[in-house]
Order: structure tokens, then sequence, then C-alpha cells
């Protein structure tokens, strides 16, 4: 998610289609939410890891911006921007912290997932109400972590993810994290051609050539 503050492209009216789309993205992250809210908890109140509490942390940040999130001034809405946008929110949501035997302790664990909640932290709050669901425009941000990556929100789910996953090693969680991040991956890639028309962008990608981590992507 990444995105200038002033943008050269113009605004466009919201449609009924757009509004009732938005009333049931907020409704669908808000029941996944819940859900993960119920799992989470229930594990913490079983085995006292703090682990997947932290992944609870950094998700309801996605709820909040949700909804105080700027209208966006251009929105990818292909098939193939859906399909990665609700694979890459539903996958965390789907993960279960019980099963396997933890790769690590805790603590590490714990440790792992409080980097990238704080990465995720500092790079939604320099975002602000520009964070946005689908690949769109909804001005470019240039600040903070931003400064090091296109795309540090989705760096620090990674990092998170990698914790929970070493916490909890199941083939479900597997599964759902290499669907779910390659999604991830492919919506930052698909956001960059939205906002590639954008001048402002365009000078931001000449200043910040990594997507994801520095010296890797």
């Amino acid at each position: 998610m990444t995105g200038p503050e002033n943008s050269e492209q113009p605004r466009r009216h919201l449609t009924t289609r757009d509004v009732i789309n938005d009333l049931l993205a907020r409704v669908a992250i808000g029941a996944l939410f819940t859900m993960l809210c119920v799992n989470i908890f229930a594990d913490y109140m079983r085995t006292g890891h703090f682990t997947g509490l932290l992944l609870l942390a950094g998700e309801s940040l996605v709820v909040v911006l949700t909804i105080v999130r700027r209208r966006a001034r251009i929105v990818d809405r292909s098939l193939t921007a859906a399909v990665m946008t609700t694979l890459s929110l539903a996958g965390p949501f789907l993960l279960s912290p019980g099963g396997g035997s933890p790769l690590a302790s805790d603590v590490a664990t714990a440790t792992l997932s409080a980097l990238g909640l704080a990465l995720v932290v500092v790079a939604k709050v320099a975002l602000g109400r520009s964070f946005g669901l689908a690949p769109a425009n909804r001005g470019v941000v240039v600040r903070g972590p931003y400064t090091l990556v296109r795309h540090p929100i989705y760096t620090g789910y990674l990092v998170t993810h990698i914790g929970f996953l070493i916490a909890h090693p199941t083939a479900q969680n597997v599964a759902v994290i290499l669907i779910a991040d390659t999604a991830l991956i492919v919506r930052a890639l698909m956001e960059e051609r939205v906002l590639s028309a954008d001048t402002l962008y365009q000078q931001y990608c000449r200043r910040v050539g990594w997507h994801l981590v520095p010296g890797v992507f």
C-alpha cells in the first residue's frame, strides 16, 4: 500500500455499486476479524502464548483503517485484483493457533511478530487515510518507512506471518500463508501498476527501488 498526498488524478463520483461494494467489504472484514478474535483468545486462554495476540493486534488496524480510509481516485476493479485482494485479506483470518509443535520458543516468535507488528503500525500511521484494500490510488505517501520500501505494511505482515507460522507450524497454516502471502505480493505489484500513471509516484519510484525487502526485492 503506497501512495503521494497530492495527486494529479481527478476524483470520481461514487456510484451505487461502489457504495454497496464498500459496505460489503467492511462487513466481510468485520466478520473475519471477529472469527480471528474468537480463535486467538481461545488459544491464549489455553496456552498463554502471546504470538497470536500480536497477529490480532496487527489485523485490528485493518478494521480501523478500512472504516476511515480516503476515497480512491483510481481503483483496479479487475477480477484478478478482486481475487488477489480477497486471498491476501482472508488468509490471516483463517490461520489456526492450535496444533503443531513450535519451532522456537514463544519469546522468540513473539519478538519476531512484535517487530513485524511495529513496522505495520508505523507504516499504517504514516499512510493514514490513504490505506485501502483493492489496488488503488488514494494519494502517494513518501514519509516514514516508505522512504525504504514501497510496501512496508506488507513487509511487516510477512514478518508477523513468519513468526506465527514458526509458533504454529501446521499444514493448514503453511498452506494459508503460502497462498495469502503470494497473493499479497501480487497485490502489491498490482497497486504499483495502478499508481504508475501518477507523476508523483513515478518520481517516488525513482527514489525508492525496493518493493518489500531492501537489497532483496
